[in-house]
């Protein structure tokens, strides 16, 4: 056991006498990042097998589950983590796409559901590919690359027997292939961050129209074509704050008519869709709040229903059955493990599929989050969610946690570093600040460009607010977060140099000028709506960038980056590193050689989870 481990585990001793014995709490520390998940799931057309990605080996892999009840297999052992696999309505297929070490450069393979006959479709090395789904057919897979140009991500189709790809457009922002119906296909573009179109392309004549015109920002997406031809159905927020349900009809010259919303509400937020293969029914998922609700859309009478209630708190959708009666959905909660579910349409019943393992970690014991709504400076309302120790009172040692994106959201999920340092008498805050997705598209939008430094204004105000509440103690702070998470992380310690008592940066931003210069193109190319343009707004994006302002620091720093990164590359933990230290100032630096943007290996989140904890066990004294 190292001597980090073994101060944790002293600190927790005196912290929490229920756990009395030293290799108790470190197994439990360690247990809580060794939480299995399963994801990506996948029916077979007969409806008789469930094919889906389970890291139970160590790592994302494809397993395979004869239904209702019988027995999983693991069909890949691949040295890289598997992030996506499509079951071919042909039956006789695997899609799926690896991440050679754990990296932004997908690679898209298929095999035979028996594990054999794998065979490449893309010509890998440094290429970015994304798997979207197979055609209807069954004949082709729907993609997207940089291929061709670094700077964008092109639509395409490949053939599966032949391996030919046919582009359905080149070099016009980030595309992914929606849908393909005959000789038409819906591509979503995405234009800057926030800014996305649906445009139908008619691939016999090679042309295009825009479904989704607008003024100003704007996002839409799914991108479905109905049964008869005659409409795409989507979600939008053109003309609106929130993301609702909608549909289009395409005229027979090819000419959109305007989006009919058929679905919107003012608590919630069109989260995502899927339409079973007859057409008939949709299934709409709303974000209420950051929970998740389900309804369903029968598309002949245009009429909207509420699903039943879901046994979690997050939903993501799948697809349906081949025969339109089941939905499979991915559900997960604070205190629940990340699991397939299959839901009846007729009568909603939710079945579990699969059960993933969480040895070490009673689930009923796990902390649940509690809502907190709170003001900003200048009055815009903001909220988040508290996980509170089981144990300890008045004012605790907390450390604050910001989601990436910016445009991520806060939600009530299955975190194991969150669950591991209540367990250690530490709560943990996960604010929404402005910036944040799920609350419409004018409150996402308000730290864009030079309004970053009111985003940065909002950690104060959040910090402010939970001591202010008599749950935070003002001397035994910390703040941490991943990708632009770590950004706030910096920018906090170099802004509030007296606040925080130690900052754990996960793969973050610290040099704008840096990133738009190592980030992969097509990101740095989408990126400019968000911070600034780097060749007219220098200065702008200079001032916002806390590698500049390291000198201000009095915070014990940990700084965590995966090697492969090639989203925020390495170099962003590098320069503050070695800054810090030609300061003399503490700073602890893990890198992880096989990861990229984040962790999938359980061993390098165990890691991961074991040293933060350690850090802020250390410095807070719980």
């Amino acid at each position: 056991m190292t001597r980090l481990l073994w101060a944790v585990v002293a600190a927790l001793v005196a912290s929490a006498p229920v756990l009395a014995q030293p290799a108790e709490l470190a197994s439990r520390v360690a247990a809580f990042s060794r939480i299995n998940s399963a994801a990506s799931p996948s029916l077979s057309p007969d409806g008789k097998s469930l094919a889906y990605l389970s890291n139970a080996s160590g790592s994302p892999q494809i397993w395979i589950k004869s239904l209702p009840s019988g027995s999983a297999r693991q069909v890949t052992s691949l040295p890289d983590p598997v992030s996506r696999v499509i079951w071919s309505p042909r039956g006789g297929l695997l899609a799926y796409a690896v991440a050679p070490g754990g990296g932004l450069n997908e690679q898209i393979w298929v095999m035979r559901p028996d594990g054999n006959g794998a065979r490449q479709l893309t010509a890998g090395g440094k290429d970015n590919n994304g798997l979207m789904g197979w055609t209807r057919d069954g004949r082709a897979l729907r993609v997207d690359s940089n291929r061709d140009n670094p700077a964008a991500r092109d639509p395409a189709l490949i053939d599966v027997a032949t391996g030919k790809w046919t582009l359905l457009a080149a070099n016009q922002g980030l595309n992914s292939v929606t849908d393909v119906r005959g000789t038409r296909a819906v591509l979503s573009r995405l234009r800057g961050r926030g800014d996305a179109n649906l445009v139908l392309v008619d691939r016999r004549r090679g042309r295009e129209v825009l479904l989704t015109p607008h003024e100003g920002q704007a996002e839409s997406d799914w991108g479905v074509i109905s049964a008869d031809g005659r409409q795409v159905l989507i979600t939008s927020n053109v003309g609106r704050d929130r993301q609702a349900f909608g549909s289009i009809v395409v005229a027979a010259n090819g000419k959109p008519k305007p989006i009919r919303y058929f679905a919107e509400r003012a608590d919630a937020v069109a989260e995502d869709a899927a339409l079973s293969r007859d057409g008939r029914t949709a299934a709409l998922l709303w974000n209420v709040g950051g929970r998740s609700e389900l309804a369903w859309f029968d598309t002949a009478s245009g009429t909207v229903r509420p699903g039943p209630t879901l046994p979690f708190d997050i939903a993501g959708l799948a697809d349906f059955s081949a025969d339109g009666r089941s939905l499979l959905l991915v559900g997960s909660g604070a205190d629940r493990t990340t699991d397939i579910y299959l839901v009846d349409v007729a009568s909603g019943r939710v079945d579990r599929m699969t059960e993933s393992r969480h040895e070490g970690v009673d689930l009923a014991s796990l902390v649940q989050p509690e809502l907190i709504r709170y003001t900003a400076h200048d009055g815009v309302p903001l909220s988040g969610w508290l996980y509170r120790p089981k144990s300890g009172s008045g004012p605790l040692p907390l450390v604050f946690t910001y989601h990436g994106g910016p445009e991520g959201q806060a939600r009530p999920t299955m975190s194991p570093d969150a669950q591991a340092l209540a367990a250690s008498g530490i709560a943990v805050f996960a604010p929404n600040v402005r910036g944040s997705s799920g609350f419409g598209k004018a409150f996402m939008a308000m730290d864009d460009g030079a309004s970053r430094v009111d985003s940065v204004r909002d950690i104060k105000a959040t910090t402010d607010a939970l001591v202010a509440m008599g749950v935070a103690d003002p001397l035994r702070l910390g703040i941490m977060g991943g990708s632009y998470g770590g950004y706030m992380v910096m920018a906090g310690v170099t802004e509030y140099p007296d606040m925080f008592a130690a900052g754990a940066n996960l793969f973050g931003v610290v040099n704008f000028e840096t990133f738009f210069k190592n980030s992969e193109p097509w990101m740095a190319a989408i990126s400019t709506t968000e911070y600034g343009d780097p060749a007219t707004q220098a200065d702008m994006l200079k001032a916002l960038s806390p590698i500049h302002k390291l000198d201000r620091v009095k915070t014990p720093l940990f700084v965590l980056h995966g090697a492969n990164d090639t989203n925020v590359p390495v170099i962003e933990a590098e320069q503050i590193v070695a800054t810090m230290r030609a300061r003399g100032l503490p700073v602890k630096y893990t890198l992880f050689p096989d990861e990229g943007h984040g962790w999938r290996k359980t061993a390098n989140r165990v890691r991961s989870t074991t040293e933060i904890v350690g850090f802020f066990v250390e410095n807070l004294k719980p």
